[in-house]
């Protein structure tokens, strides 16, 4: 091992080498971070300005929109930078930076599970919604998910900071994940395997089991409610949300669990692309577009209304 040359840069062998695939892919990326950028920062500045939209579910809403931009942006610059270079590379410093950020961003998956324990509240409990949902509780379910991704990403980020690589320097993807760095590292790697297997355990599955039991109550809620409108109109406030969970859930905990046996260059790009580029778009296309508050919001800013006031604001964001 005495040797043996230490690494010192990374080389992302990620999607295509072809230029004509590259130029089509640097397009194809760029309009995607564009309309997640500005698709979701026009949202958190109409949250902010409409006070019909001082809301619990309007408040994740903003941070879940704040989360996505910091989502995509850890990878896409970079990437679409590396499509106009000749060579891909990125330092190791840089390389674990990027992984720090991308696990930080997993509060992600914990506001999404704080948007469901707010369906379970208004679908469940309608009376008692605004004592169970007042401004303190959101408040410390933000705070909460925004320190359990902090920690999960610091400790893993720190234990990854104490890797050598000296077998290779070549990552057969678009960005870097811990998984795949992993892999490269010439020195013992146990601990950070299980350090990243406890902090997926911990922030991915018990957020995904506190979704899903709201979303075991939510229907069995909904199911006992007579009318077809009424039952109608209450799956409706949920769909989107559980339609974003699957999607985020199923894509990332393959990624990160998945037995080597099963890995493929092409498949792991596929689902990373879901989950860190393509998610934060749709995210913005089915929570905001499809809701009616924040559409309201867009017809009157198309209109050049001014936004109006309100002196039934539950809180402000």
């Amino acid at each position: 091992m005495e040797n043996q040359t230490t690494v010192s840069e990374f080389i992302l062998l990620g999607l295509s080498s072809d230029p004509q695939m590259q130029i089509f892919h640097f397009l194809l990326f760029l309009v995607i971070y564009l309309v997640t950028l500005v698709g979701n920062v026009m949202i958190m500045l109409f949250i902010k300005a409409d006070p019909h939209l001082h809301t619990p579910m309007h408040f994740f809403l903003f941070h879940l929109s704040f989360v996505d931009i910091c989502y995509s942006s850890v990878t896409v610059p970079n990437m679409l930078m590396n499509f106009q270079a000749k060579q891909k590379t990125i330092s190791v410093n840089d390389c674990i930076a990027q992984i720090f950020f991308f696990l930080s961003a997993g509060k992600e998956i914990l506001i999404l599970s704080a948007m469901a324990y707010d369906r379970y509240a208004a679908i469940c409990h309608p009376l008692h919604y605004v004592q169970t949902m007042n401004k303190g509780i959101c408040v410390q379910l933000v705070s909460g998910a925004w320190t359990l991704a902090f920690l999960g990403a610091t400790i893993n980020t720190v234990f990854a900071l104490k890797l050598h690589f000296c077998w290779t320097n070549q990552i057969s993807h678009f960005s870097c994940e811990l998984p795949l760095l992993l892999q490269l590292s010439c020195t013992e790697i146990l601990i950070n395997q299980v350090l990243l297997l406890t902090s997926t355990v911990i922030l991915v599955l018990s957020s995904f089991l506190l979704t899903l039991i709201s979303y075991i109550h939510i229907i069995s809620t909904i199911l006992r409610i007579r009318s077809t409108q009424g039952r109608h109109k209450a799956f409706s406030t949920c769909s989107s949300h559980l339609i974003v969970v699957c999607l985020l859930y199923l894509t990332a905990l393959f990624q990160y669990i998945k037995p080597s046996s099963v890995s493929s260059v092409v498949l792991d790009e596929m689902f990373s692309v879901q989950y860190s580029i393509l998610t934060p778009m749709l995210n913005l296309i089915i929570y905001s577009l499809k809701n009616k508050e924040v559409k309201r919001a867009l017809e009157k800013f198309w209109g050049n209304s001014s936004f109006s006031s309100s002196d039934d604001v539950f809180y402000f964001v």
